[in-house]
């Protein structure tokens, strides 16, 4: 599927820096799982070292060399593929353009990028661990996308509960695929698709099988989606 198709599938990934349930870092276990999703657009979580320079979990040449995607640039330095851990992979030759990096409050540093993209913006997001700090970082996105008839936010949203925590995002449909947390016995959706009222998602996963049962804490989710 792609958006010439008038569709897209898009993922979202925490791959916890290639840290996988055996304790062992393996950036290729990971390309292995992205390659496996189908997917048009991929927004990871924690996708850069949290000290120093943040250098990325998963080298740029192994991205170009073993799959199909190009990182979108919205690092601010040329050792990271993310900022705020939020990275964005995009199928080679599909169109993006302008990148905006959007603060998010609360105690802990985190971050959101906008990217936008051919037909429909992303938002690539991974919200804070306490409901407080998660609305008032959801109000930010929402103001970041304020006038896209077509947007998307994808990430780890952090949120336990089924039915609480997001009422901010109330001009979007917001999918839970399932649960994809904790990897080695799902039992919460904390990652989360949601979409604006001008797109709809008509197929949406997570993904158990293979390597992506311990490449990560967490298993990748996808959604498709109707650019209508």
């Amino acid at each position: 599927m792609n958006t010439h198709d008038k569709g897209v599938r898009i993922a979202s990934y925490n791959i916890r820096k290639a840290k996988g349930l055996d304790r062992r870092r393996d950036p290729m276990r990971i390309l292995t799982v992205l390659n496996g999703l189908a997917a048009d657009v991929v927004a990871l979580q924690e996708a850069d070292m949290r000290l120093g320079a943040r250098p990325s979990a998963l080298a740029r040449s192994l991205i170009a060399a073993e799959t199909d995607f190009e990182v979108v640039a919205v690092a601010r330095n040329d050792v990271s593929i993310g900022w705020h851990g939020n990275a964005v992979l995009v199928r080679k030759g599909m169109g993006h353009g302008k990148v905006t990096h959007i603060d998010l409050p609360g105690l802990e540093p985190r971050g959101a990028v906008r990217v936008d993209l051919d037909g429909f913006t992303l938002v690539a997001t991974h919200l804070g661990l306490m409901r407080r700090h998660r609305a008032g970082q959801l109000r930010a996105i929402a103001r970041a996308v304020a006038g896209t008839d077509r947007a998307v936010v994808a990430g780890d949203f952090n949120e336990w509960s089924p039915h609480k925590g997001l009422e901010v995002l109330e001009d979007f449909d917001i999918h839970a695929p399932g649960h994809s947390f904790h990897a080695a016995r799902p039992i919460a959706a904390l990652d989360r698709i949601a979409v604006s009222r001008g797109l709809t998602v008509h197929a949406a996963g997570v993904v158990q099988e293979g390597p992506a049962r311990y490449a990560s804490d967490h298993l990748p989710i996808w959604a498709d989606i109707a650019l209508r």
